[in-house]
């Protein structure tokens, strides 16, 4: 199929999720810093597809952090394209085992993300 993934964001530290929460506290989209996020876990990943031959990335429902309804998997004003384009998205991520988010097309949980504690690690700490 000539397709790879781009990553937008992994692991997120526990701070960033409490800036993210200040400017728009709304459980859709960002998670209660109370609770922390699949983010906070290092277990969730952003990505989409691209077109290796020009790296361009294929169309999907909205820009990356839209937190629209537009961004919804079911939102139902997508064209065919789009709709396929991200249905294979999901498909190869849970062919992997990944879990889709609902609310944001780019979102996948790894599974047993409950089991890991929550992480505050400055990502210029990170090697």
């Amino acid at each position: 199929m000539g397709l790879g993934l781009k990553v937008y964001d992994c692991y997120r530290p526990l701070s960033v999720t409490r800036q993210m929460w200040a400017i728009l506290p709304d459980t859709r989209y960002v998670a209660n810093p109370a609770k922390g996020s699949r983010h906070n876990r290092g277990a969730a990943v952003d990505l989409t597809l691209v077109d290796l031959h020009t790296g361009a990335e294929l169309e999907m429902p909205t820009a990356f952090d839209d937190f629209t309804d537009k961004a919804a998997r079911a939102y139902p004003g997508n064209s065919p394209q789009v709709r396929r384009n991200s249905d294979l998205l999901a498909v190869k991520m849970k062919k992997q085992g990944f879990i889709p988010l609902i609310t944001e097309w780019w979102h996948f949980d790894a599974p047993g993300w409950d089991k890991y504690g929550l992480l505050d690690i400055p990502l210029e700490n990170i090697r």
